[in-house]
């Protein structure tokens, strides 16, 4: 994420793996295997064991005012394939003592997606003799081309899951530009490829409300001609309506921003944390303090989950774990100035690697800059009409994933009144399905043009939260609202009016849900550390997105292996090895290995009461597609808060500079006689 040359001399624990580092790994592995083929599916960061790790960075927070504990050794996890895919292995590499640590075979599971693997697979289908025998039965208009989207299986119990499948949606694309909207063009067929390119079923989709997947032989029809339409189409270059009313906004910061970076290691305000990113999660943020006071060990988008809720086959295999099979980190897009982010940009790279073990750089994953976020607080006194405004300031962390036909917006935000909001922006372009040619309302989507349906689906996404709030022992409360009796002891409530709190510690590992008529609010506290004006232990709050959970039925392939999807919430006891609340092989997984197994397989129940805890919160949308997210979808958004409650002794934003004019500098502007609006001569 930093210049190469910076990274090799003396890296951070937490410093991503450097691209020598990677090659040093891949080359350990290699030497190891001297007369095998080795596929290289991950080379990342092992980050050091907590117990080791964070004595480090008390230390370093500090300014190693106190003897240093020993460095923490550099780690590298790798995940590979010896001669097949049959043999897959995992192994720690240490790239100090070149040793290769806690050997590992991976039986029954699947690596993560490989975009080359992917394209391959693509390629393979297209120019499959079977494939062009059902392409040519379809009599396609005369110049379009046939796409074909990789998706990874979802298992829904029809094949045996011991070898990867990949379901290939077959599309048309009309015209030469290759921006044409294909989404708009869905075959009435798939296929279905084994992980080695073959074809294994060539399949027609139903099309009716309860239509059946068929043999495609003998049961497509011709394309038909009727659907061919306007107005589907979202690039620049082949839609003809644009907008000419919109003038340039600048954002101009004259002495710069407010941020420093050096290296992984970020400060702004009163902030210090350390950005981390990696294939998998993408965007991390580790050992986040304000003010000097620790709140966070590590913050990062653990899993996310997206079923389609179409029962009629194939398309319960519609259903991706778009980390755990795709990975965040390597659908990372390159972000540009003046487009993704506005402003004073600092950018981090990531690196990854090629199948063969050599260093990938991915340039531009995250974006850093500042942007105003309106009023952060005010009052004007009423007796003397002046008026104190402060603008809020926050600092924005984001990364941009694109997962087939969707773009994923993730932020984080940082304000001055010591919150952490995290965003997720929806975007991109709805999977489609075809339909019948009466375009009739269906029970399965929303049909968005001729012949095109769009399917309901879920995005579930689950952020994961390990605590550290002034020291490593938090408990997590829950705390609820509610009216006190009429007329209760000593006449308290006489008029009817009063009501007040209840709190309540979770004692043990648990999920939770959400309640909005008891007004339930979900915080992080420390019990040894006390507010000094009010005397009560300090903490933070979750303030959740609030979402509907999975509906797929609790004993499908669906929720069985999305375990974290069940409840907005899970607190659970600290361990290094669970990061992933869907399990660490999500790829045609069959049976539950994430969170809910990890608490049922437990040897006794662990108590998560002063104890080093991670809180999940699982959040999303329930999707059901509307008409005006076609061609393109505008933004759904989605955000959960951190909020400091009795953290502080008062408003920590309380010391930021009041806004002015002879800073900001804003423009007057005037009406003119036909309605715009010009700046004043003033």
């Amino acid at each position: 994420m930093v210049a190469a040359a910076a990274r090799l001399s003396n890296p951070h624990p937490l410093d991503d793996l450097s691209p020598s580092e990677i090659s040093q790994a891949a080359e350990y592995i290699r030497e190891a295997y001297p007369n095998a083929h080795i596929n290289f599916r991950v080379i990342t960061l092992s980050e050091p064991p907590k117990a080791v790790l964070e004595p480090y960075l008390r230390t370093e927070r500090s300014g190693f005012k106190s003897s240093a504990p020993a460095k923490p050794a550099r780690m590298a996890y790798v995940q590979y394939y010896v001669n097949t895919p049959q043999d897959f292995r995992e192994v720690h590499v240490d790239l100090d003592k070149r040793e290769l640590l806690n050997k590992n075979v991976l039986k029954g599971v699947h690596s993560f997606s490989v975009s080359s693997d992917m394209e391959k697979i693509e390629k393979a289908c297209i120019e499959s003799p079977e494939v062009k025998e059902v392409i040519d039965e379809l009599l396609l208009p005369e110049g379009s081309t046939v796409v074909a989207e990789t998706w990874t299986y979802a298992t829904d119990g029809e094949n045996d899951m011991k070898n990867k499948i990949v379901m290939c949606y077959m599309y048309m694309r009309p015209g030469s530009h290759l921006d044409t909207n294909y989404y708009a063009y869905p075959l009435d067929f798939c296929v279905e490829m084994s992980g080695d390119g073959k074809v294994l079923n060539i399949i027609a989709l139903p099309l009716g409300i309860d239509g059946k997947m068929k043999p495609a032989k003998g049961n497509l029809k011709p394309f038909d001609r009727k659907k061919i339409h306007t107005g589907s189409e979202y690039h620049p270059d082949i839609q003809t309506e644009k907008r000419t009313t919109v003038t340039p906004y600048n954002v101009v910061q004259p002495q710069g921003p407010s941020f420093r970076t050096q290296g992984q290691l970020l400060t702004w305000e009163k902030w210090r944390l350390r950005v981390g990113f990696n294939y998998r999660e993408g965007m991390v943020l580790h050992d986040v303090s304000y003010d000097g006071r620790q709140l966070f060990y590590r913050l990062s988008l653990a899993e996310m989950f997206v079923p389609y809720g179409d029962s009629r086959s194939p398309y319960p295999r519609k259903a991706a774990f778009d980390l755990g099979n795709d990975g965040a980190g390597v659908n990372a897009n390159n972000l540009k100035l003046g487009c993704d982010c506005l402003g004073h940009i600092k950018y981090f790279d990531g690196y990854h690697h090629t199948t063969s073990g050599d260093p990938i750089k991915l340039p531009n994953v995250i974006c850093c800059h500042e942007q105003d976020d309106g009023i952060l607080w005010k009052h004007m006194n009423t007796r003397t009409k002046n008026p104190v405004t402060t603008r809020s300031r926050v600092l924005v962390l984001q990364s941009i994933i694109t997962v087939t036909n969707y773009e994923y917006i993730f932020a984080f935000y940082l304000n001055q009144a010591a919150e952490i909001s995290y965003e997720v922006r929806a975007t991109g372009i709805l999977s489609t399905v075809p339909t019948g040619p009466s375009n009739a309302a269906q029970p399965y989507g929303t049909v968005v043009a001729p012949g095109v349906l769009a399917p309901y689906h879920q995005h579930l996404f689950c952020l994961r939260i390990d605590t550290a709030l002034d020291g490593p022992r938090n408990s997590f409360a829950t705390e609820e609202t509610y009216p006190l009796p009429l007329g209760c002891p000593s006449g308290r409530n006489a008029k009817g009016v009063g009501y007040t709190t209840r709190q309540q510690f979770v004692e043990h590992e648990a999920a939770l849900d959400v309640d909005i008529g008891a007004g339930r609010v979900f915080k992080v506290i420390n019990e040894g550390v006390t507010n000094p004006v009010n005397g009560g232990p300090v903490g933070f709050k979750i303030v959740p997105h609030y979402s509907q959970m999975l509906l797929a039925h609790p004993t499908s392939h669906h929720a069985v292996r999305s375990e974290f999807a069940a409840h907005p919430f899970w607190v659970t006891r600290y361990a290094d090895g669970e990061r992933h609340p869907a399990g660490q092989h999500t790829m045609q997984s069959e049976r539950g290995s994430g969170i809910a197994t990890w608490l049922r397989n437990r040897p006794k129940k662990l108590g998560v009461r002063n104890e080093d805890i991670v809180v999940w919160h699982t959040f999303g949308a329930t999707h059901n597609p509307r008409i005006e997210e076609w061609p393109v979808m505008p933004v759904e958004k989605m955000m959960v808060t951190l909020k400091p409650v009795n953290f502080f002794s008062r408003n920590p934003a309380v010391d930021v500079p009041i806004s002015n004019q002879e800073q900001n500098q804003s423009v007057l502007v005037e009406d003119s006689r036909d309605g715009r609006c010009y700046k004043s001569k003033l």
